[in-house]
């Protein structure tokens, strides 16, 4: 029986926090263990940027230079913690970083566990978006793990009473979404054109914060604390 794969975006924020500024080396490990153990599945892990991506971003900002050039050092940054995660794995990826959908397709045929990051270097191409893409090219669900527990009706970090969101369809979160203006760096659960692909393909999508609880839940089919993204 063939294994079903799993479209995993890893936030960066969960793999060098930006309070710590250090790799989150128990977290990781716990992400590893709990992937290894669930041999039924592959899984694709496109890793996000986070502190290491918002660093850069951030004095190139301060030298007036262009948006199109921070979302190529950011994008950069996704690729750099792809590498890193690849390393921690024991999974070197002898072509490199996959840039293009069949060569993650094609990674996924020799190993249980393929890392990338955003896979082109052009304008807005962001992480999530990448998971998005994958997910939909492989049609399957689509994890986002985050440094939140889910979608919230209010920033949780900001508005102690913030209620988490169980269940929302693709269509209202593709609004709460493009409530925001785009930037470069930005910090959201799910990013505008990842919700907009996962509407436009109806993709079921999932949000868990860094409570690794909830992934193995997740997998295993019982309840978890999180967000569901669908019809």
């Amino acid at each position: 029986m063939s294994k079903k794969t799993i479209v995993i975006s890893l936030g960066g924020s969960l793999i060098i926090p930006s309070e710590t500024k250090e790799v989150n080396y128990t977290f990781l490990k716990g992400f590893r263990k709990i992937l290894l153990k669930n041999k039924e599945y592959k899984f694709v892990v496109v890793t996000g940027g986070g502190y290491t991506a918002r660093a850069y971003i951030n004095s190139l900002k301060k030298e007036n230079k262009s948006e199109k050039l921070q979302s190529l050092i950011g994008i950069a940054a996704t690729r750099l913690n792809a590498r890193f995660m690849s390393y921690f794995f024991n999974s070197d990826q002898d072509e490199g970083i996959p840039h293009t959908l069949e060569s993650v397709e094609k990674y996924l045929k020799k190993q249980n566990i393929v890392f990338c990051g955003a896979l082109e270097y052009k304008t807005d191409q962001t992480s999530d978006a990448t998971a998005a893409q994958i997910a939909n090219h492989l049609s399957t669900s689509f994890i986002n793990l985050t440094n939140v527990s889910g979608l919230y009706n209010k920033n949780p970090a900001e508005f102690h009473d913030a209620k988490l969101i169980p269940e929302i369809s693709w269509e209202n979160f593709l609004k709460r979404t493009n409530q925001i203006k785009y930037h470069p760096g930005q910090h959201f659960v799910l990013d505008q054109t990842a919700a907009e692909i996962i509407k436009r393909h109806k993709i079921k999508t999932f949000i868990l914060g860094k409570n690794l609880k909830n992934l193995t839940k997740l997998l295993n089919n019982k309840k978890f604390v999180g967000t569901t993204i669908s019809n």
